[in-house]
């Protein structure tokens, strides 16, 4: 019996032979060689050309129809594919084995030792980060893939926390999308749209766990006590309830810090006769976010006295004040993708740290634009 590689199998099929009469050339099972050339078949080799370049990862061909010239050569080539559950298996292996390394309950480091404010509480804000995407200069005016963006948060925590107040409390939102995509295959979860993206997925996993990790270890440097707040985005909504999860083993352990472990997609934190609201914005129209907070935490909206609900979603800042709240939608620091950019949405960069006081609600912002961080 010969040894048969792959090339020599796509040989013989390229040249019209059977698998039955392949078998019997080099003294193989029928079955075997069969199996082999569909397996060979569902990478997208063997059907009158390579067609795997076109071919996403965790999918298969189901097939080719092409369009044939007279002269036998190839016009047009139609592939057809299918999930290849196989390999979403293995992929979602690889995405499990990369967050069960990462959690471990972690250490914090201390913080500094310095007067801080009891009556102050720092809101970090970071909406819309989409990790993972992947845009280009030339075509939507900007770079950004996923080495940028991590570098980006890392730097943007660093400034934050470098020019706010010393307060005793510091609250870490992040707003909804942080990452781009939310599975195995780069489309949006409700609508199956397709993403430019710059990375697989165990692999944005890996980074978002290690970048929120740097950043809380930032924000510890500072304050007494950290309370993190993940909403879910309309790109990320089984990752941030994974995250959550993750954030929650990690630092649940510590005295210093608080998770909102709450599946809702409606958050809130009180700070003395201040509250705070989040959502991301994709579930209910900003025009709506007041009655709906009100409605979701009718006790905690009445017993205080300054309301402030934080959205996303359509990255540009929006900040309505009422007779009952103040309602603010955030800019993102990410870049434009090529659909942003085809639309038209050139809104600026930036993302805040606000502050705000047990009695009087808010009293001072800093806003941070990528430019600042270069």
């Amino acid at each position: 019996m010969s040894i048969v590689t792959d090339e020599k199998l796509l040989a013989d099929v390229a040249a019209g032979m059977s698998g039955h009469a392949i078998a019997k050339k080099y003294g193989m099972s029928p079955g075997n060689i069969n199996r082999r050339i569909k397996r060979l078949g569902a990478r997208g080799l063997g059907h009158g050309g390579n067609v795997s370049r076109f071919v996403p990862d965790g999918y298969k061909v189901k097939g080719t129809s092409s369009l044939v010239k007279e002269d036998g050569t190839v016009a047009l080539q139609w592939v057809k594919t299918d999930v290849d559950a196989e390999r979403q298996l293995k992929m979602m292996q690889e995405a499990i084995e990369a967050l069960t390394a990462s959690i471990e309950p972690v250490e914090l480091p201390g913080f500094t030792r310095h007067p801080t404010a009891e009556n102050l509480c720092n809101l970090y804000t970071v909406s819309d980060f989409h990790l993972g995407m992947l845009a280009c200069l030339e075509e939507s005016g900007e770079d950004w893939d996923i080495k940028i963006a991590e570098n980006m948060f890392v730097s943007w925590f660093s400034a934050a926390v470098e020019i706010s107040p010393w307060s005793h409390t510091a609250v870490v939102s992040l707003l909804g999308d942080l990452m781009h995509s939310d599975s195995l295959a780069p489309v949006t979860p409700a609508s199956g749209h397709v993403l430019d993206a710059d990375s697989r997925y165990f692999k944005m996993i890996q980074v978002t766990m290690r970048m929120v990790r740097r950043a809380i270890e930032i924000v510890a440097l500072k304050h007494p006590q950290i309370h993190i707040v993940v909403s879910q985005g309309n790109h990320d909504e089984t990752g941030m309830l994974w995250l959550t999860s993750a954030l929650e083993m990690m630092y649940g352990h510590d005295d210093r810090v608080t998770v909102d472990t709450s599946p809702d997609v409606f958050k809130m934190f009180r700070h003395g006769d201040t509250v705070l609201f989040f959502h991301h914005g994709h579930k209910v129209r900003f025009d709506s976010i007041e009655s709906v907070m009100i409605s979701r935490f009718r006790r905690d909206y009445g017993e205080t006295s300054y309301a402030y609900a934080h959205v996303g979603h359509l990255h540009h800042q929006k900040i309505v004040e009422s007779n009952c709240m103040v309602v603010e939608q955030h800019r993102t620091l990410a870049a434009k993708d090529a659909y942003a950019a085809r639309g038209g949405w050139f809104s600026g960069r930036s993302a805040n740290v606000i502050t705000y006081h047990k009695q009087y609600g808010e009293v001072s912002r800093q806003s941070i634009s990528p430019e600042m961080l270069k």
